[in-house]
């Protein structure tokens, strides 16, 4: 029998990995499809007068095999890449976007939902049904269920054709960075941090190979930059970092973006809209493109000042190692090291030691436990890949998630950091307790260090996970991080914080190998430099962001590299700072529609999430337990149960503006 198919009597209902194989995905997800449409089938034809249990609840657990095969199967697309996983997933992407249309096509179903909504007064729901409701109707709409004849048609056939581009946008970057390396001979190395040589080592390894090699993941590339002090090396990295996607083979983005951002235009249209971004930020917080461009040029100004300061310190000190001309791209990162480690005496390699791997999960569970009584619980179990982790998550003995950490980088694996859910918390038809993920790209080392700006990124995804572990809702429709997109970054950016909190890294910033604690000179000279190069850093992001907005507020472009171009140099982009994420390889917004016309949402959420530790420091303690339990009661465990904008004014009692965002950045 297909395990995927039988029941799951493991522990905790989690996936039989070790008997799963690439060969049970497809005849698995064709099962949970046709279960699918069986039951929608059924609940379109019920010849009863729509109500809220008939419609909606039987809706959400229409797809209930799909649902958790899915869950699986682009997990592992993500974490751990095979061939036979790529062809599947080139395979299902038009299958699932169609599957999607003849739901938002089915008249009948539609009308059953139309009915409830237009009669929403009458009905006797609780708040979280309302919403649920509320959310249902809005998504069909959304979708294109008011759309008839030849109009539906063509957002049907619209919509497939964009699940195939963003597949395929998401594999060719995978390939791009699979497929690059360079060896690196002794001297290539000089220089060179140990903890960076054992980075090479490990990407070596992880290839089948002997000796040291450069990869473009960024846990090998990033300090590779900060640290060689070979110009001309630097250079070749650099660019073959930000060449992703752009070397003209059968890897190359462009025009599958250029046919991204036409369909994106055309489907707005389709639906009424004046733009891609009108549609896209209507049911977020934003609401409008007018107001995401007012918050990133509102921080453009000050961060593009503070870059320009420090790009004058950074050429000095280039002129002073004889090197005439000016600053480049692949020269900032190495100077602001240099520069960091004068002007702080900070040295990576000194602060690497305090930042092990196994540490910085305890100290993001620890700081859980604090605020929240979570408790972690090793599991023993078999799992997707040899480097994933599990660990039961309880709190007064009770069960409330399984949490997965799989946080090395690898070639199956497509870059950044993310989390997920395999299983999103919900109590229609029994309770059920979320699986949740968090998948990182860290260097592999014995033991593993993290730099700083790592230990962060743990952070964040953590934040993310808790969001998804304390949702405490009726509905996996609006289960954990199901809320609007420029919501969705603040409990994991507000998690950060405690990084930062002094009694935090006492505790378990260690060194390595004594075991003893992080110096409080060391500390405090870390903790000052908190601010330290973030013109450079909001100068590439709102770049980025910027440059999303522009591709989707008005007539798609001919040329996105020449509209790249374009807004980049009215914004006076500076020559020695690039994009975050140029188009070619520009993910967040390319492999589908999640960030698209919303890869501000970071800063909106910062904006936010500066606020809201502030709430917690304004009681002298980071860990207040009052603090906590509103932040829980009002956002973690919410979910998408109340719009985004009555949880925060629940938790905080307004909302904030963009100056404590600026303070924290170091740009007031």
């Amino acid at each position: 029998m297909n395990p995927l198919l039988s029941d799951w009597t493991g522990p905790f209902g989690l996936p039989p990995f070790d008997r799963i194989t690439d060969a049970d995905f497809a005849p698995a997800i064709d099962e949970g499809l046709a279960e699918a449409r069986a039951n929608i089938a059924r609940i379109s034809a019920d010849p009863a007068a729509p109500t809220f249990a008939n419609t909606i609840d039987a809706l959400e657990l229409s797809e209930e095999v799909l649902d958790r095969v899915a869950g699986v199967f682009y997990t592992l697309a993500g974490a751990d890449s095979t061939d036979a996983r790529e062809d599947l997933q080139r395979e299902l992407a038009p299958k699932m976007s169609a599957f999607s249309s003849e739901i938002i096509n089915n008249h009948a179903l539609f009308d059953r939902i139309d009915t409830l909504w237009q009669a929403r007064e009458t009905l006797d729901l609780t708040p979280e049904q309302a919403q649920v409701l509320k959310l249902y109707h809005r998504m069909f709409v959304r979708a294109g269920a008011e759309l008839t004849g030849a109009e539906a048609e063509r957002l049907t056939a619209v919509k497939a054709r964009l699940a195939v581009l963003g597949t395929q946008f998401g594999q060719n970057l995978l390939a791009e960075e699979k497929g690059w390396s360079r060896d690196l001979t002794p001297e290539d190395l000089a220089g060179l941090p140990e903890f960076v040589v054992d980075a090479t080592r490990a990407a070596a390894r992880d290839r089948g190979q002997a000796g040291h090699v450069l990869t473009l993941a960024r846990s090998v590339i990033t300090p590779f930059l900060q640290f060689s002090p070979d110009r001309d090396l630097r250079r070749v990295a650099y660019e073959a970092w930000t060449a992703r996607g752009a070397n003209g083979n059968a890897q190359d983005n462009r025009a599958i973006a250029t046919e991204i951002l036409s369909l994106r235009e055309e489907r707005a249209h389709l639906l009424g809209y004046a733009s891609f971004a009108d549609y896209k930020l209507a049911p977020e917080m934003a609401k409008t493109p007018a107001a995401v461009r007012d918050l990133l040029m509102q921080v453009w100004g000050p961060a593009k000042d503070a870059a320009a300061r420090d790009a004058e310190v950074l050429t000095r000190m280039m002129h002073e190692d004889g090197i005439n001309g000016d600053l480049e791209p692949w020269d900032w990162l190495y100077y602001t090291e240099r520069r960091r480690k004068a002007e702080h005496d900070l040295d990576e390699a000194e602060i690497k030691p305090f930042f092990a791997l196994d540490a910085m999960i305890e100290a993001a569970f620890d700081v859980s436990r604090r605020l929240f009584g979570l408790e972690f619980k090793a599991l023993d179990l078999p799992l997707y890949h040899p480097d994933a982790r599990a660990w039961e998550v309880t709190r007064n003995g009770k069960h409330l998630a399984v949490f997965i950490g799989d946080y090395f980088a690898r070639p199956s694996k497509r870059s950044g950091a993310w989390c997920t859910a395999m299983r999103v918390q919900r109590k229609l038809g029994g309770d059920r307790a979320p699986i949740v993920m968090n998948v990182c790209n860290f260097a592999k080392g014995d033991p593993s260090l993290l730099s700083y700006d790592d230990a962060r990124t743990l952070f964040h995804e953590f934040g993310h996970a808790l969001h998804q572990m304390l949702s405490d809702v009726t509905y996996a429709y609006v289960s954990g991080t199901s809320v609007a997109r420029d919501f969705v970054e603040l409990p994991s950016q507000l998690y950060e914080h405690w990084l930062e909190v002094p009694e935090v890294l006492r505790t378990h910033a260690r060194h390595v190998k004594t075991g003893a604690p992080m110096p409080e000179d060391l500390m405090e000279r870390l903790l000052a430099a908190g601010t330290y190069d973030q013109g450079h850093s909001t100068v590439e992001y709102v770049a980025s962001a910027l440059v999303d907005l522009a591709f989707h507020e008005g007539a798609a472009p001919a040329d996105p590299m020449a509209r790249q171009a374009e807004v980049l140099a009215q914004l006076g982009m500076p020559d020695a700072i690039r994009m975050r994420h140029a188009t070619p390889h520009f993910a967040h917004i390319f492999t589908g529609d999640g960030y698209s016309s919303g890869y501000y949402s970071y800063m909106w959420s910062e904006v936010m999430d500066a606020d809201a530790f502030a709430a917690f420091t304004e009681t002298g303690d980071a860990f207040d337990p009052a603090t906590a339990r509103a932040l829980e009661e009002h956002i973690l465990s919410k979910g998408g149960t109340e719009e985004a904008e009555a949880l925060y004014t629940a938790f905080r009692g307004k909302m904030p503006d963009v100056a404590p965002l600026l303070r924290g950045r170091g740009l007031a």
